[in-house]
This record gives C-alpha cells, sequence and structure tokens, in this order.
C-alpha cells in the first residue's frame, strides 16, 4: 500500500481548525472529502500539526495510504480540483517508504507570526495578520525573545486545556525583525504547546510597547503560572510554515526496528497460556 507525504497551503479564516469536527468545518476534512472524490477511498489523514481555529499555514505535511499507486502529478492536481472551493491547496506530493509519519518523523516545526504594525485599520490583511496600532520596537522584542530559547518549562506560556503529558520544550530559535510595516516573529522547536507561540507573541507585544524589559519574559518563565503571560495574540497573524523530517533511511531504521520489537511482543503474547 503506496504512502504518500503532502505540503498543504491555506488559509484557516473558515476554518474551526486542522482537525475533523463532527459539527464545524476543518482542513483535514476538505482533504479527507477530495482523497475521496478522486480516488474513491475512504481515508483519515495524518498531519504534522493540529493548528487552532483561524489559524494559517503555508508548509503544513500530511500523509495518506492509498489501496493502488498513483502519479504524484495526478494526485496534486485531482487533490486541488477537489478542494475547491475552500482554501486549501497543495503544493507538493512524494511517495514515501510505509514508515513514514507525517506527526512522528518530524524533527522540527516552524511557525511566522504576522503583525501588522500600522494606525490605520487593515484591508487585504484583515484575518491573515494581527493589527497592532502603536509603534512596536522590533529589536527590543528580538533581544527578549531569545529569553525563550532554549528548554524551558513553559507553563506560562500554554492554553490551559493543554494536553500535553509535560510543559517542558526546547525552542531551538526565535527572531523578531521589522519590515516595513509587518513585525514578523519567527520561532522553531520539535514541537510546541497549545498556544504556546501566539501566548509568547502577545507577551512580547508589551515589551514592543515598552512596557516590558527581557528580565519580565525571565520572570515569567519562572513563574510556571499561566496568569503570569501577557495578552495571547489572535489566531490570524499565525502561520505554520515548515516542517523537517529526518532522513529517510534514519526513518527506514527505525520503523525496522519498532516492526521487530513489535513482533517480539506479538510473540510473547501467543505464547502466554494465560493470554
Amino acid at each position: 500500500m503506496p504512502r504518500y507525504k503532502l505540503t498543504v497551503e491555506y488559509d484557516g479564516r473558515p476554518f474551526s481548525g486542522w482537525q475533523r469536527q463532527a459539527n464545524a468545518p476543518s482542513v483535514q476534512a476538505v482533504l479527507e472529502r477530495a482523497i475521496k472524490a478522486f480516488s474513491g477511498e475512504e481515508v483519515t489523514i495524518g498531519g504534522a500539526g493540529r493548528t487552532d481555529t483561524g489559524v494559517h499555514a503555508t508548509g503544513q505535511v500530511f500523509h495518506m495510504d492509498l489501496s493502488k499507486s498513483w502519479p504524484v502529478r495526478t494526485i496534486m492536481g485531482a487533490m486541488n480540483f477537489h478542494c475547491q472551493p475552500d482554501p486549501v491547496v497543495i503544493l507538493d506530493c512524494t511517495e514515501m517508504h510505509e514508515g513514514f509519519d507525517s506527526r512522528f518523523s518530524a524533527i522540527r516545526r516552524a511557525y511566522r507570526y504576522r503583525i501588522h504594525n500600522r494606525i490605520p485599520p487593515l484591508t487585504h490583511d484583515r484575518g491573515l495578520a494581527w493589527h497592532v496600532k502603536p509603534d512596536l520596537d522590533a529589536d527590543a522584542m528580538h533581544a527578549a525573545a531569545q529569553e525563550f530559547v532554549g528548554h524551558h518549562d513553559f507553563t506560562t506560556f500554554r492554553h490551559s486545556r493543554c494536553q500535553a503529558k509535560s510543559p517542558e520544550k526546547t525552542l531551538e530559535t526565535f527572531s523578531v525583525r521589522r519590515e516595513g510595516e509587518f513585525v514578523i516573529a519567527e520561532c522553531a522547536s520539535r514541537s510546541f504547546l497549545h498556544n504556546q507561540v501566539r501566548s509568547m507573541v502577545g507577551t512580547l507585544r508589551l515589551v514592543g510597547e515598552g512596557k516590558w524589559g527581557p528580565g519580565d519574559i525571565a520572570k515569567a518563565l519562572a513563574a510556571r503560572d499561566r496568569t503570569a503571560c501577557g495578552p495571547v495574540a489572535p489566531a490570524d497573524g499565525l502561520y505554520l510554515t515548515r516542517v523537517d523530517y529526518r532522513p529517510a533511511d534514519v526513518d527506514i531504521a527505525l520503523y525496522a526496528d519498532w516492526q521487530a520489537r513489535k513482533a517480539a511482543m506479538d510473540a510473547e503474547i501467543a505464547d502466554d497460556p494465560g493470554a
């Protein structure tokens, strides 16, 4: 059964998020509908990350298994046709080895947050960027963002309903820069907590306005208390931009090892007279 890796771009505004829901539109549902339309198969796809309501993507990744092989160009063309009129587009499709998993094979996820920093209301960027009127000091925000880099307990910067087993994460990079009227924040990590990026960016806004300094970020981290977080930035400006993966040979070796261990466990269970 061939497995395919697909890179997808979407405008998150019409959706309740990535994950399929019974009574709300989702990106996953649009993609699964498109798969069935061209292949006739009921397929459940796995995504690299579950973006929230209103969050966008320019580099989300998912995988799917089909019962027969299809040319990747055919898959891309058929998927893009059947995703219409929803704002969901397949950017790339590659056939992978069976051990590839869009979520568990990932070694890094990158997010971008766009702040449109101007006084006039937004037109073209409404719903696609956070509108912030006060002039922000992007250099100060960048300096303060370095407090987040490294391994920390991010309890302060995760949603109270976050289901992650541990609040500890290792943030690899976090940069903030100005591009004309825009302030762009970018960060990367193996994984993120629920609302972590939006919580960090919303807090950095306080630094950009001169209300907080780097020391306040450090204190908020050390507090390990959700009430110590600044205002949470809206979903409008958040984009999942890239997912990086292990080399294929490493992934194949790990999958083979997992299969061997699973076979050994299955054999033990079969030999147990009490089973």
